[in-house]
């Protein structure tokens, strides 16, 4: 009997023990799973912080007498208006700043990935608060973004035009409360149209940078694109989710647009399938050009891309400089005000390059 209490006492002292070790690897995990107070890397002084913008994510702050933000482009400085998310978007639950002081109690840090140093040497380096989150802005295709080693596991959160992102980066189709009935088709000019850099070889930077100056200096972006009955709608790269506002603004002008870049199905993803044409829907240019000038004298086939209007509508993007980025930083910055969950991307790349 001794035996056996002695027995059963051992197994008593080892069952507590090991539940015990188990808690203590279950707090360890916890513990490390938390948000780090500090940026993994060693970086320059705050003064020396480059292009991002930080925001707060309620109403309750007072908005800046003088709200805007300036980004440097081709050492050609640009104002970005922070007052732009209540009045274009009916977004008033941020407030937006460029005050850097403040940065130790905003809840998002919003970094350009163009935007960032090779060496890392203009990004925050104060401490992260536990309740802040950096954004990763990105409106580069795989092709056309360059890698910058030690920013892959840095951010809380995406903001990219990829259907997957945190946040997405794109002018959606939204459904109608009302159905647009009488839909009337702008007066058309011209069969075919497309706006584009004379020198379609040049990098993507050099070629977007181009499209936005040249967008100025038309008297009407959306008049003009109206005027077509067809738009070439054709992306600089074909990556999954890669659709620009070389596609949103026909749609939105009433115009057909052609589509090169992704998939069918991809599109189908955003918009209805009757809304465009793809270029793989035909063995080759010709055939496409058939197609095209049949539907030209076919007002009722036409019409027929124009259905989806009935349920949906789209709005055109914004195409002043100043607003480039508009739409996407008031997304992050309402996506905030709703969302508390705390996360870490694990790895950018792999997420966005795999």
């Amino acid at each position: 009997r001794c035996r056996r209490r002695g027995k059963s006492k051992r197994r008593v002292i080892l069952t507590g023990s090991l539940m015990l070790a188990g808690f203590v690897v279950l707090f360890l995990m916890y513990y490390k799973s938390l948000p780090s107070h500090k940026c993994p890397h060693p970086l320059l002084q705050p003064k020396q912080w480059g292009k991002w913008v930080e925001f707060h994510s309620t109403a309750k702050v007072k908005k800046a007498a003088n709200s805007t933000a300036m980004t440097q482009k081709k050492n050609k400085p640009v104002m970005f208006d922070l007052q732009g998310c209540d009045p274009l978007f009916g977004i008033d639950s941020c407030h937006l700043t460029d005050d850097r002081s403040l940065y130790s109690s905003v809840h998002g840090v919003l970094i350009f990935h163009r935007g960032i140093n090779d060496d890392l040497s203009n990004l925050p380096t104060s401490a992260r608060p536990r309740f802040q989150r950096w954004i990763w802005l990105n409106t580069d295709s795989p092709s056309n973004m360059r890698r910058i080693e030690g920013i892959q596991g840095l951010f809380n959160l995406t903001l990219s035009y990829r259907k997957d992102a945190d946040i997405q980066l794109r002018w959606p189709v939204s459904f109608n409360k009302k159905t647009d009935k009488d839909f009337v088709l702008p007066k058309k000019e011209r069969l075919l149209c497309w706006i584009v850099d004379s020198n379609v070889s040049t990098e993507s930077r050099e070629s977007s940078n181009y499209y936005r100056e040249l967008v100025k200096h038309i008297k009407d972006y959306f008049l003009t694109i109206s005027s077509c009955k067809f738009y070439l709608s054709f992306e600089n790269s074909i990556h999954r989710d890669y659709i620009t506002e070389a596609f949103n603004g026909p749609l939105a002008a009433g115009t057909v647009p052609i589509v090169l870049g992704p998939t069918r199905l991809n599109y189908e993803d955003f918009v209805s399938g009757t809304s465009f044409i793809h270029v793989n829907d035909f063995s080759a240019p010709v055939k496409l050009a058939e197609f095209l000038l049949k539907l030209d004298k076919d007002y009722f086939s036409n019409m027929r891309y124009f259905d989806w209007r009935q349920f949906y509508n789209t709005r055109p993007h914004l195409t002043e400089e100043n607003y480039e980025f508009v739409h996407g930083v008031c997304q992050a910055c309402h996506y905030l005000s709703i969302n508390k969950v705390y996360r870490v991307v694990p790895d950018l790349y792999k997420w966005f390059f795999g």
